[in-house]
């Protein structure tokens, strides 16, 4: 089992999206397990953003039974890949990592940042999700696989 943990600011937005997205994307592809957190604390125990439940909703996504969570020690342990959104949160996991941690972590596209759309227009969330979809297929056609 592969295990790959997204990364955002607030587990609320973007990371609950690729959770989502990637668990719809490789149903019945292969043992890959995906979850989600934050770096902060702030919406933990909480669903993710309204706005983001209605662009999942709308392209077809469920995050009915999402509850936001804060990244945990063992997460630094216990996952093969982590993925930041952006460089802001690629630099928090890495100096967060512990020194007895195996999991490589990346940035989810590779060289481009999933902009964060809470402060942005209406029209971000369904543009995060375009991006998230491309960035979910480019990571299960990864040779060799994450």
């Amino acid at each position: 089992m592969i295990k790959v943990l997204f990364v955002d600011a607030g587990n609320y937005c973007r990371s609950p999206a690729a959770e989502a997205i990637g668990r719809a994307r490789a149903a019945g592809l292969r043992k890959i397990e995906f979850d989600s957190a934050g770096l902060k604390d702030k919406h933990a125990g909480g669903p993710a953003d309204p706005r983001t439940v209605e662009a999942c909703t709308a392209a077809g996504y469920d995050l009915g039974d999402f509850r936001c969570r804060q990244i945990a020690a063992a997460d630094f342990v216990t996952q093969d890949l982590i993925l930041a959104m952006d460089r802001e949160n690629l630099a928090e996991l890495l100096a967060r990592q512990p020194a007895d941690s195996h999991a490589r972590i990346e940035l989810f596209l590779g060289d481009r940042e999933v902009p964060d759309p809470y402060f942005g227009p209406a029209d971000g969330f369904s543009e995060m999700i375009r991006q998230i979809e491309t960035g979910i297929q480019q990571l299960l056609t990864r040779s060799p696989a994450p």
